[in-house]
């Protein structure tokens, strides 16, 4: 969209928030970078240029504006809803591959040549991948300056910069504030009690509408216990993480999302955020989605009851395809209390001082060794179960963020016990395809009959060819006109 200058001032210039992370505005004459949105006075249309990233504006030059923090802005939803290799380099570089990895290890996983890999996100974003997570580690960094009281040699570390002198220089470039200016601005502006000692609290942005009944009604509904629960009006989860675990918080407000995160390592800080905000759906474009949805006039009602549904997605994608095997032809307490047994049986243990979270839950690894016959499922599940676990624990299957999804697809439909239904539903939310869809669905087929929608499942696929790019969306209005307790909010 930033090479439509047109578009690009008139958004500008109405300040419309819909358009926050979709480009950015850098203004010649200050060299300041901003979002679409932001409330100064809109500088003259020629001294405006529209960069793709936050990380290509830093790149030439500019520097944030400290009244619409840019930096802070949603994230594009165009990286979530492709799937060619640009897409899945952003959502590996927001999972922190290029910090763990380097770009050599982003490649690898996209299997090109880091020349490839570079020249095409410069082609997309203006930005190569080490600029890309340079943008991101600055955002970390002053997220930490800001909410915590690390000393800054820790804030540096923590936030994936290699040494002090690099860090202090990015935040100065970026910022054009010093990290002690940048805590004592902070202070300044604070007018709510300090934090929790250890806890991290901030607010994850969204772009509006945002229905919270489908999205935290589902995950508290389906919530595995020890390792999710609703409490006191957020949802909470343990997180498995590349440097240790944390819990998360998680509270619907009516312009963004309370987060409140515990780490056993502040290393995990950004990958804790990305995976969150991917769970929770939170850089779609609602607006998009709902437009081309209500051209169907019998979706039309659901989507005008109540705009602005996400997807329901997870922080662990092999987590979730665990999950959806132990759910195959059960209900949602069934498949609840046998995620229970195998948390107790295999999970970890953590201590929480807030709540009754007690255990995070099984990586794959741990789930190679089980024994089948200590599994209370029938004969042909454990088989789905363990063949499963086998192909995640040795590799064979990989499910991340940067995942092909019609390769994922084919790898999961060659297990076996793995039909449609579990395929496109660790598609929709596992691997986050916006188009996944589940017409043999019991509780999607009730809904379309009642709508007066086809109810078999080739002839719903054909109707809803309309719905496309936007399907796994469609399902959620869908099962939204069903009174069942993943549709609500809970008391």
């Amino acid at each position: 969209m930033h090479t439509d200058t047109e578009r690009c001032v008139r958004a500008v210039r109405s300040k419309d928030a819909r358009f926050d992370g979709w480009f950015f505005t850098a203004v010649l004459t200050t060299r300041i970078y901003c979002r679409p949105s932001c409330p100064v006075v809109p500088p003259k249309a020629e001294n405006m240029v529209f960069y793709p990233s936050a990380a290509a504006c830093q790149q030439a030059g500019f520097r944030a504006c400290k009244r619409c923090r840019p930096d802070t802005s949603p994230g594009s939803p165009e990286w979530n809803a492709r799937a060619d290799a640009v897409a899945r380099a952003v959502r590996l570089i927001q999972d922190g591959v290029v910090d763990r990895e380097g770009v050599p290890g982003l490649a690898a996983r996209l299997g090109y040549s880091t020349r490839q890999v570079e020249r095409q996100l410069l082609a997309e974003l203006g930005a190569g991948p080490l600029a890309l997570a340079r943008a991101q580690r600055a955002q970390t960094a002053r997220l930490l300056i800001e909410t915590t009281p690390l000393p800054m040699a820790e804030v540096a570390f923590a936030a994936g910069f290699s040494s002090i002198r690099t860090f202090n220089d990015t935040v100065r470039e970026v910022f054009a504030l010093a990290p002690g200016e940048l805590r004592a601005r902070a202070a300044r502006g604070r007018s709510a009690p300090a934090a929790t000692p250890g806890v991290i609290a901030l607010r994850l942005p969204y772009r509006a509408p945002l229905e919270p009944g489908n999205l935290f009604g589902h995950l508290a509904a389906t919530g595995v216990p020890g390792v999710e629960e609703w409490r006191d009006g957020a949802y909470r989860r343990t997180l498995s993480l590349p440097y240790g675990h944390g819990i998360v918080s998680l509270a619907p407000h009516p312009d963004h999302i309370a987060c409140r995160l515990s780490l056993t390592d502040p290393r995990d800080l950004t990958i804790a955020i990305s995976r969150c905000r991917w769970m929770l759906d939170l850089d779609a474009d609602p607006v998009a989605v709902d437009d081309q949805l209500r051209d169907d006039p019998l979706l039309a009602p659901l989507v005008g009851k109540a705009p602005g549904r996400r997807v329901p997605r997870t922080v662990d994608a092999a987590e979730f395809a665990v999950r959806a095997v132990l759910g195959q032809q059960v209900s949602t307490a069934a498949a609840r209390t046998h995620a229970g047994r195998l948390v107790r049986a295999h999970g970890v243990p953590v201590e929480d001082p807030e709540g009754g979270l007690t255990h995070l839950f099984p990586a794959p690894d741990a789930l190679a060794s089980l024994d089948p016959e200590a599994l209370a499922l029938p004969r042909s599940r454990r088989t789905t179960l363990t063949t499963l676990v086998a192909a995640l624990a040795d590799g064979t299957l990989k499910l991340d963020p940067g995942s092909d999804w019609d390769r994922a697809r084919a790898q999961l439909a060659a297990l076996p016990g793995f039909g449609p239904w579990t395929v496109e539903v660790i598609a929709m939310r596992a691997l986050g395809d916006p188009d996944a869809f589940l017409p043999t669905d019991l509780g999607m087929r009730r809904a379309a009959a009642a709508l007066g929608l086809p109810s078999t499942p080739a002839a719903l696929t054909a109707r809803a060819a309309a719905w496309r790019p936007w399907r796994a969306y469609a399902v959620q209005y869908l099962w939204a006109s069903d009174d069942h307790p993943i549709n609500h909010l809970p008391a």
